[in-house]
């Protein structure tokens, strides 16, 4: 036959794809893999919010230090009237010929009456007092106080007029942190000055007491006072109102100041560069009486910023208790307080920002994947790990610059200098500059949107779920213009 002289042509063989690189083309093993590569860069964002807070708590310890020399969180308390009176005590006990005696002698303690109306003036100046590259607020501050006492009534106390000992009267006044003192507070009584000297410790009606001899030798508390003090202090002003009526204005060069306690101000006016606020407290919520005795009864607790100081005891039906067992005690629900807030807290801006990484990689991942496949270039996975690391480091990045700087220009340049990193990597692997300067403006977007939000107070929540949102929205419409099945065919 004529052919069969012809040689013959062998059919070509099929190249046979490997079980391995079946999976390597994968999109479902692609997938998978990079949920978990996001998973563990969960694990260094956990280094980064530990940083976060280790860097907080070093500035906390630092603040504590400037305010241990300079004056703590202050606590202004009174003024209250103690007059000294004795009351007969009878013991039993077994004399000498073994018969029951009775032995009577006297013993002495103090009643106490608070002013019927009393109008406090604070002027603070704070500023910024720096250690390092840490920061605290302190302040300088001048208080007046002008009152009047009204007549104690001794019959519904059960006291003699006979056993009050009137020349021994003192007026009482509490500062949390005597070191803050600038001077010794003045006391104008009736027309007669004199100074304050820190208490003995016989009577326990605050943290530090203090104490001025007035003069009630005519057997009567009616009088006005006027009494000055010039403190310093540092993250807070509290003050104490013990009087039937009390007023308080105060004011101050501060542009972020925190209304706490018990009362909001009737009034205030909060501006760029200062203050003002103005308060009418009534005794009907105060926890003690207009007139009591006993020398050692704590008024308050102990505030949470006070626990270097020394805690008073109550004597409450001959037992002694610690007062945070008394529940008749007042607390900061029973003060005014205004808190000097810093403009700008590095790290808790630094910590909200962290929140978002995830997000952030997420949207970063993604849109990689997409061109990806739309490219048809593959990327790597240790690619995907350098450009999750540079991710990371950015928070890194900001908590060291931001310590320096301050928290906006440390994000810019942070944000900057990765959006920069990023692209840059992303343009060396696939060539294509406009792919590099499309990723730039991806990140560009979710970096500005995160700052965006930080500006934002009531309305993070919302404005941060409408755009995660709108971004999900997004990559679904996208996410129609690939044909999935292709993989499924390609790889079969």
């Amino acid at each position: 036959m004529e052919h069969k002289n012809q040689p013959y042509s062998p059919m070509p063989e099929i190249p046979s794809t490997s079980l391995i690189d079946r999976l390597s083309s994968s999109i479902v093993l692609k997938l998978f893999v990079m949920l978990v590569l996001v998973l563990f860069l969960l694990i260094p964002l956990s280094w980064v919010q530990d940083l976060i807070a280790e860097r907080s708590g070093r500035e906390a310890e630092v603040g504590n230090e400037i305010s241990s020399k300079w004056g703590g969180p202050q606590l202004v308390s009174g003024p209250v009237i103690g007059i000294p009176y004795r009351y007969a005590q009878q013991v039993n006990r077994t004399g000498a010929n073994g018969k029951l005696e009775t032995e009577n002698y006297w013993e002495t303690d103090y009643v106490f009456l608070t002013a019927d109306q009393v109008k406090v003036e604070a002027t603070v100046d704070p500023e910024l007092r720096k250690r390092g590259i840490y920061q605290t607020v302190v302040y300088n501050g001048a208080l007046q106080m002008r009152g009047s006492f009204g007549e104690i009534d001794l019959k519904k106390l059960n006291i003699a007029a006979e056993d009050v000992q009137w020349q021994d009267a003192k007026l009482f006044l509490g500062l949390s942190d005597v070191k803050g003192l600038k001077s010794a507070p003045k006391l104008q009584w009736n027309g007669q000055a004199s100074s304050f000297q820190i208490g003995s410790g016989e009577v326990a009606l605050f943290e530090q007491n203090m104490s001025v001899p007035v003069d009630l030798s005519s057997g009567s508390t009616t009088g006005s006072f006027t009494l000055h003090i010039d403190i310093r202090g540092s993250k807070a002003l509290t003050i104490f109102p013990t009087a039937e009526e009390t007023a308080i204005a105060a004011k101050g060069t501060w542009p972020n100041p925190s209304f706490d306690g018990g009362f909001l101000p009737d009034e205030r006016e909060v501006g760029e560069q200062a203050f003002s606020a103005n308060w009418q407290v009534p005794s009907f919520s105060r926890k003690f009486p207009r007139q009591w005795t006993g020398a050692k009864r704590a008024l308050y607790e102990r505030l949470p910023n006070g626990e270097d100081f020394p805690l008073p005891k109550v004597v409450a039906d001959g037992q002694t208790v610690s007062s945070s067992d008394m529940a008749t005690l007042s607390g900061l629900q029973d003060m005014v307080q205004i808190n000097f807030l810093e403009s700008v807290n590095n790290y808790q801006k630094t910590s909200r920002v962290a929140k978002y990484a995830v997000l952030v990689i997420l949207l970063t991942f993604t849109s990689l994947f997409f061109t990806e496949i739309l490219k048809k270039q593959r990327v790597h996975l240790i690619q995907y790990i350098l450009i999750g690391c540079a991710m990371v480091l950015f928070y890194s990045l900001l908590l060291a610059i931001a310590e320096h700087l301050g928290f906006n220009w440390s994000y810019l340049i942070s944000a900057l200098a990765t959006i920069a990193l990023i692209s840059s990597f992303i343009f060396g692997i696939t060539k294509d500059r406009k792919l590099g300067i499309y990723f730039s403006g991806i990140l560009s977007l979710c970096y500005a949107f995160i700052f965006f939000l930080l500006q934002l107070q009531d309305y993070a929540l919302i404005v941060g779920t409408v755009g995660v949102f709108i971004m999900l929205a997004l990559l679904m419409r996208f996410s129609l213009k690939i044909n999935w099945y292709q993989f499924e065919r390609r790889s079969a």
